[in-house]
């Protein structure tokens, strides 16, 4: 892709009124959604200076490159501003900065787009070609410009990677470049460096770790020779293949600004032989992962194919009659009871230790899945109580997940003194036996009391009747819209899986009505208050309608990131009434997600899937009014 499919001329101010760093960002941002490149420029902007917290996008020369893959953004695109007299922009060298390049990329970019952008961040590394956009008279100039240096072929991706110049030096240097985004500094670092170590006559290979991935990888053999290694990164890269070499570890930026010093110190070998503490990278790198929540919905999203294509089948199969799988039914189908072995019998038998073993792996990475796995099958197989077949369920295998990984830590940490000769048989024999065998034995133990809790649980919700099931569904609808997609509604929805694995089947029939009402309550509030959207809203709007038919939750985060204090009120009021409705109209579903998709697969024939809609419809329509006429009307309708 060529970057001036990127940057048109709609996205380029020549003369920018802006005076502060704050001013350019804004009116950048305001150029591309005139462009119509974004759903939402607030929550775009907001993206922006979260990158800007984290360092500075002004990377000195005259240059800032601000920068954000976001949800906002409804095309990927590049917007250019200039200022002749330049302004303070936090810049690296102190300096003032002339040249504006914001780059906005969708949380999806294709690497077709991302390749563009990163190519756009070598060129500005090159004086010549910065001098000539700051002399450009007119837009087509500063295009003219880029469509050259393309056609040169210089300065792309590609030949960052086959930089692995000159034998003039013995000394055999490489580097690592990484920024949180990588779309911009990763690959201006990669080029500066690479310039510089050609100029210096040093043999460099700088490995990019991009949006699109890692490119030119640092081979064994590499690493084994290299005098010094530079990581140069502002985000987490693989450091144990460095045990043992001098690294130098600093900011991206500084890569770019501080070049020589870098380059000089690797040289020289001016830098801590770099030690990989095991251990500790696992304990941050669990720290870093979210801790609890972080760990389970690793398990949760793992297990989803499972409860999904498992529920579904089982569902599908009733098609034949509720009694179609038995033998010894008049109903009974042969398919449909092939149907329900492949979904009862293997898929939702397999959920619970899935949902063990990769929450263990989430804690301690692959040696805690095996465990995991054992953990939880233990769980749904290992009951102790008389006519609980499915054991604890859901509860064990939460509470088998999070023992596995721990007592992995605890294993690993116990066997990480042994001799170096005997530490290959970790991994093969100490780790899962040992490990295995804990998590087994503590398993066996508590799972007959485990089961007892479970089983009191789902006999009391399925003895809730009346206004109690009702506040439940309303408690359930409410949890599903607060954070739309957040750690709030995956509980409730987790928790609508466990009663699914119970047999209980209102539950996740409530939390998957609810978790459609917010994305289609404002995609009807878009159309029925036109006036109170702005264009691209409304153009959001209809994407809006698919995603709440489909039960992506997610889709309201657009509008609900530019305006919380309205659209956040008005889908938890909505999806609220709606987890009530099902609850008081006792509607079951047996299908664990699909959402417009599955309704008919609802309990009960059309009367329920009649009802069932309602409760949606009634929901999404709160939310609408609600939200239209919470809503100011916008001074000019786009």
């Amino acid at each position: 892709m060529k970057i001036i499919q990127l940057l048109t001329e709609e996205t380029i101010i020549l003369n920018l009124d802006a005076t502060s760093k704050q001013q350019v960002l804004e009116e950048l941002t305001g150029q591309l959604e005139q462009a119509g490149k974004l759903v939402d420029r607030q929550a775009f902007l907001q993206d922006i200076l979260a990158r800007e917290s984290q360092s500075t996008t002004g990377i000195g020369e005259g240059i800032a490159i601000p920068h954000a893959k976001s949800l906002a953004v409804k095309t990927p695109a590049i917007a250019f501003g200039r200022s002749e007299h330049g302004l303070d922009y936090e810049s690296l060298d102190g300096q003032p900065a002339h040249l504006f390049f914001m780059i906005a990329a969708t949380e999806g970019a294709n690497d077709d787009h991302l390749e563009a952008l990163s190519r756009l961040a070598t060129f500005l590394m090159d004086e010549k070609f910065r001098s000539r956009i700051l002399a450009a008279n007119s837009k087509q100039e500063v295009l003219q410009s880029i469509t050259d240096k393309e056609t040169e072929g210089e300065g792309s991706e590609e030949a960052i990677e086959e930089k692995v110049e000159v034998e003039s030096s013995s000394k055999k240097i490489l580097a690592v470049t990484a920024c949180p985004t990588g779309i911009a500094h990763t690959y201006m670092a990669a080029e500066k460096l690479n310039e510089r170590a050609k100029e210096l006559g040093i043999t460099l290979k700088v490995e990019t770790n991009g949006s699109s991935g890692v490119k030119n990888r640092l081979t064994d053999a590499e690493i084994k020779e290299a005098e010094a290694i530079i990581v140069a990164a502002d985000t987490k890269v693989d450091m144990a293949r460095f045990d043992g070499k001098p690294v130098i570890q600093t900011a991206v930026g500084k890569a770019i600004y501080e070049t020589d010093n870098l380059l000089n110190r690797a040289v020289n070998k001016d830098a801590p032989v770099y030690k990989h503490d095991k251990l500790k990278d696992e304990a941050s790198s669990s720290e870093s992962k979210g801790g609890f929540y972080k760990h389970l919905m690793n398990g949760v999203s793992n297990m989803l194919p499972f409860v999904v294509g498992g529920g579904i089948l089982i569902a599908i199969s009733f098609f034949w009659g509720i009694n179609a799988s038995n033998p010894d039914s008049p109903e009974y189908n042969e398919f449909a009871a092939m149907l329900n072995t492949i979904g009862g019998g293997n898929a939702f038998f397999l959920m619970v230790p899935v949902l063990a073993g990769f929450i263990a792996m989430s804690i301690a990475e692959r040696p805690g899945f095996a465990p995991g796995m054992v953990g939880g099958l233990i769980a749904i197989t290992v009951t102790g109580v008389e006519g609980a077949s499915g054991g604890s369920g859901f509860l064990g295998g939460l509470i088998a997940g999070f023992l596995a990984g721990y007592v992995t830590l605890l294993v690993k940490k116990v066997f990480s003194r042994l001799p170096n000769s005997l530490e290959g048989l970790n991994p093969v024999l100490f780790f899962p036996v040992f490990s295995i065998a804990i998590t087994g034995i503590i398993m066996m133990l508590v799972n007959p009391e485990l089961t007892k809790v479970y089983t009191g649980i789902s006999s009391f919700l399925e003895s809730l009747g009346g206004t109690n099931l009702v506040l439940v569904g309303l408690l359930l609808g409410g949890m599903m819209a607060i954070d739309m997609g957040g750690p709030v509604n995956k509980a409730a929805y987790t928790f609508g899986i466990a009663m699914l694995d119970a047999q209980n089947f209102n539950f996740i029939a409530t939390v998957m009505a609810a978790g459609m009402v917010p994305p289609l309550g404002v995609a009807i509030s878009t159309t029925l208050f036109k006036n109170k959207f702005t264009k691209p809203e409304r153009e959001a709007g209809k994407t809006a309608y698919v995603l709440g038919a489909s039960f992506i939750t997610e889709g309201v985060i657009p509008f609900a990131a530019a305006d919380p204090a309205r659209v956040i009120p008005a889908s938890v009021a909505g999806a609220a009434v709606t987890g009530a409705l099902v609850m008081l109209f006792d509607i079951g579903l047996r299908a664990p997600h699909g959402g417009i998709f599955v309704i008919g697969l609802v309990d009960g024939g059309a009367t329920n899937i009649l009802m069932y809609a309602i409760a949606i419809l009634v929901g999404s329509f709160i939310t609408a009014i609600i939200l239209g006429l919470l809503k100011k009307k916008i001074a000019v309708a786009a």
